[in-house]
């Protein structure tokens, strides 16, 4: 057994921004087994809920999070200046639709919306929420959108299989995810839950901003929109100093 495996997995945690897989932490932490490491994070885990201190070991993207509580986040708006923007409605109506429905075309969510998705699709891109997974096989070889590993981590979901379904949503009193029908369960397609490993991402916050559709923007978004996406701030972490 490894002297303060614990320690050195929190060490660890703290370093990064992005979620940390099982396979990950055994890599660094030669002569590591998995089971000792999962047996390190559970028991990490419940000493920070008995502490109930800022923050928390979040499970998200397949892996390990430190991230703050979400009833600090004023005090560390504070710190980091006049937070960003939310997403609009639009942007959260369009990132549900692919969501449940990828691999999707911007055809097929333009029809569940009935408004023009160019813009918002550009903007989800640039937030590392969503990628290009391709091009259909069909005459004009449309692209189609898919999301990334930072849509896992900004919504807290271990993969896509965590998503709500629709009788979920309802019994929440929430609305019904556009493009849904009754006998939906809204659960996401099987095939979309690829190893979120494989999706190239940028770690950051969840989403916090957001424009409204831009008008008469009719080209397809290529594959490299999210080649230079815009800045983001890093989750938040805590100060263990």
């Amino acid at each position: 057994m490894i002297e303060d495996l614990e320690a050195i997995i929190e060490s660890l945690l703290f370093a990064t921004d992005e979620p940390l897989r099982v396979d990950t932490l055994c890599r660094c932490v030669e002569g590591a087994e998995a089971a000792a490491v999962r047996e390190a994070l559970d028991r990490l885990a419940a000493a920070y809920e008995a502490r109930g201190g800022g923050f928390y070991l979040a499970v998200a993207a397949g892996g390990y999070q430190l991230r703050s509580r979400p009833q600090y986040h004023p005090w560390i708006r504070r710190l980091q200046g006049a937070a960003a923007p939310r997403l609009s409605r639009a942007a959260l109506e369009t990132l549900a639709i692919v969501a449940y429905r990828q691999p999707v075309m911007r055809a097929e969510i333009e029809s569940i919306r009935g408004v023009d998705c160019g813009g918002v699709l550009r903007l989800l891109m640039e937030r590392k929420l969503l990628r290009v997974m391709g091009r259909k096989e069909i005459p004009g070889r449309p692209l189609i959108y898919g999301t990334t590993r930072q849509f896992l981590e900004a919504f807290e979901l271990r993969d896509l299989k965590d998503l709500p379904t629709l009788r979920e949503i309802q019994d929440m009193g929430g609305e019904r995810p556009a493009g849904t029908t009754d006998g939906d369960d809204g659960a996401a397609p099987a095939d979309a839950a690829a190893d979120p490993e494989k999706d190239a991402s940028v770690p950051g916050q969840a989403p916090g901003g957001g424009t409204a559709e831009g008008a008469g923007q009719d080209a397809e978004p290529e594959a490299n929109a999210a080649s230079e996406p815009a800045p983001q701030d890093p989750p938040d972490r805590p100060n263990l100093s």
